[in-house]
């Protein structure tokens, strides 16, 4: 017996014949004695449609009413779960962000997890009843519904499993786990039946697109164990995010990670004085940008040198516009930008204890002719970015340099 928190992804619940298979696994788990409760998030494409009316009505509309328009979608799925799960002998209701409560900060749109009363939800699962939750959704400090981004219903489910301190957190999608690369760029990547936090996080916040990044925050400030499986493949065991400690074997590289949402900024002949860098990166700030890669070139006079840093596509226009309005205060020449770029990192724990990974990386592009333009580092990851064309030689490349490719 153990308590589990399961989650479902949009694809897992897109019609009526896979919501009854997910209440068939659910059901799985209440026969053999599990407290189970499960997230949900909005059936496939419902999410998008609601974003589309409401920026049809009004581009500039209020992001409270946004939110009570875009939360209905997950708040239909948890009801039509709790009635497949009652009809096949399942005792379960349905519950909202505000009933549980999950209360959020104020944020509108992209809401933060302030915390989560699991009193009454522990109740009802102690007593052997399902609980349906409604995911991305919580209740804001004016009791407004509020909505935690997109992707929040994996934040959701490690946070209620954090709130009810439950042995586990499943969450289910259409892949089977966590592999050492897109299977789509590298037919002969690797499930990985272990992944630690930290090299999970770097993995989520360098494209991976398995897990949202807060999701693993979480889970790793909580040391909640959360395993990531298919919803369709009875079969596999997925994979299993857990503490450094409790992986055997610490490869040099864990995986290959790449994004092709990027741009890049550069400012030439900025001053080379203290207060620059505020300069450019507090209106940034102010504007909403979130700066990614950084390089500053050396001054070769110590007067005047160049700098340059990586943005998302999305984010160019109006990371330029930034730029122009703060160009007095700046003091740069010129300015250049370029959106046929993307990111490409490797990613592993092992680093740490095997020198020369950055080396083999350098040189396995350079064999391939592939140029690099910035370069970025953590203790556990090095990224590159290179021209976009690239992207999928690079990743095959690095896959086997690393002797990452299936046996």
């Amino acid at each position: 017996m153990a308590r589990i928190v399961m989650k479902f992804g949009g694809t897992s619940v897109a019609d009526l014949d896979r919501i009854r298979h997910v209440a068939a696994l659910v059901k799985r788990h209440i026969e053999r004695g599990d407290e189970t409760a499960v997230v949900v998030s909005a059936m496939a494409g419902e999410t998008n449609k609601l974003v589309s009316w409401a920026r049809e009505l009004s581009p500039l509309h209020d992001a409270r009413e946004y939110d009570v328009v875009v939360a209905a979608g997950e708040q239909i799925t948890a009801g039509l779960l709790a009635i497949a799960l009652s009809a096949i002998g399942v005792d379960a209701r349905s519950w909202l962000g505000w009933q549980i409560p999950l209360r959020t900060s104020g944020m509108h749109g992209s809401a933060r997890i302030v915390g989560i009363d699991a009193t009454l939800l522990d109740e009802r699962l102690s007593k052997g009843q399902a609980a349906v939750i409604a995911g991305f959704q919580g209740v804001a400090p004016d009791d407004r519904i509020s909505t935690l981004g997109r992707g929040g219903s994996d934040t959701s489910a490690v946070a209620i499993a954090s709130a009810l301190r439950a042995d586990r957190c499943d969450i289910y999608t259409d892949v089977d786990g966590i592999y050492t690369t897109d299977p789509r760029i590298v037919p002969r990547a690797r499930l990985l039946p272990r992944v630690a936090y930290e090299e999970m996080l770097e993995m989520a916040s360098l494209g991976a697109k398995v897990l949202q990044t807060r999701s693993v925050e979480i889970a790793m400030l909580y040391q909640v164990p959360v395993r990531v499986l298919s919803t369709f493949d009875a079969e596999s065991e997925g994979t299993l995010l857990c503490d450094e400690e409790d992986i055997m074997e610490k490869k040099p590289v864990t995986g290959i990670a790449y994004s092709r949402d990027e741009a890049k900024i550069t400012l030439h002949r900025i001053p080379d004085q203290p207060g620059v860098a505020a300069a450019i990166f507090g209106p940034l700030a102010d504007a909403g940008v979130n700066v990614d890669m950084i390089v500053q070139n050396v001054s070769e006079d110590g007067r005047r040198t160049d700098l340059t840093f990586t943005v998302s596509r999305s984010e160019l226009s109006r990371s330029l516009d930034a730029i122009e309005k703060a160009a007095a205060a700046i003091g740069y020449r010129d300015v250049t930008s370029a959106a046929d770029v993307a990111k490409v990192s490797i990613i592993g724990i092992g680093m740490r204890a095997h020198p020369g990974v950055a080396q083999t990386m350098f040189l396995t592009l350079a064999e391939k002719g592939i140029n690099i333009q910035v370069i970025s580092t953590s203790e556990i990851k090095v990224s590159v970015l290179i021209p976009e064309e690239y992207v999928e030689l690079a990743v095959r490349a690095l896959h086997s340099a690393y002797e990452l490719d299936a046996e």
